[in-house]
């Protein structure tokens, strides 16, 4: 059994004119390269999706996304991305999953995951930039960083692993807020991504202050899952 992450699938199977294939480079036939990439897991595996998993409004319309998900090997654990509109409260996501026979799909949200003895903790994460953020802006920002707390706290006393959709340091930003709690439970790897293309070359990987960073954006991976474990 291995642990893998990736974010940004992007897929648009219900939602066909915002297929990424319009960016061209990696992201042509990018849903083929997705299923080659997922032959790589058993079905014993975990992968955890983080976040901006398809272009959807709604539930809906995201049933062929989610099927084709579903129909990947391994289980995947689903983080909240800020382009995927289609996400409502978790009762609904789960009685949608349970009643279309997606049992390969559940959520990190407000909760942590045991995989082994890790606990897969994660949120979306906000950008915050006090000079140009609005006040809506430092809403979101402090919820999420109360979900990341709930999350870690659930955790208790096991080792975490900790997956965003928004990058806690990246260029000449940070977040302090999702920083803080990562040093508070001594949170050691951190995953995230939301980071696509030229904007690549300012994401931020490597340790700062006990903490290992890596992006694991779909087109920065070539599409094929990381293993963490």
């Amino acid at each position: 059994m291995s642990l893998y992450a990736i974010g940004d699938l992007h897929l648009a199977l219900g939602a066909p004119e915002k297929t990424m294939e319009v960016f061209a480079g990696r992201w042509q036939d990018y849903v083929a390269k997705i299923e080659k990439g997922f032959s790589l897991l058993s079905e014993e595996d975990v992968c955890v999706i983080c976040g901006d998993f398809c272009w959807s409004m709604d539930l809906e319309t995201a049933r062929e996304d989610f099927a084709f998900l579903n129909a990947l090997p391994g289980k995947k654990l689903m983080v909240k991305g800020n382009h995927d509109y289609w996400w409502t409260t978790a009762r609904k996501m789960q009685r949608f999953f349970a009643d279309n026979g997606f049992d390969s799909i559940s959520l990190l949200h407000n909760n942590c995951v045991q995989w082994q003895d890790l606990a897969l903790c994660g949120t979306r994460g906000w950008f915050f930039e006090e000079e140009t953020g609005t006040a809506h802006d430092e809403k979101i920002l402090r919820r999420e960083i109360g979900r990341l707390d709930t999350s870690l706290r659930a955790a208790g006393d096991r080792e975490k692993l900790v997956f965003l959709h928004y990058p806690p340091i990246y260029h000449a930003y940070t977040c302090d807020g999702v920083l803080q709690k990562l040093r508070d439970y001594a949170v050691r790897e951190c995953y995230y991504g939301h980071i696509h293309g030229n904007g690549i070359r300012s994401a931020f990987q490597g340790e700062r202050e006990g903490t290992a960073f890596r992006l694991i954006s779909a087109d920065y991976l070539d599409f094929v899952p990381l293993k963490i474990r």
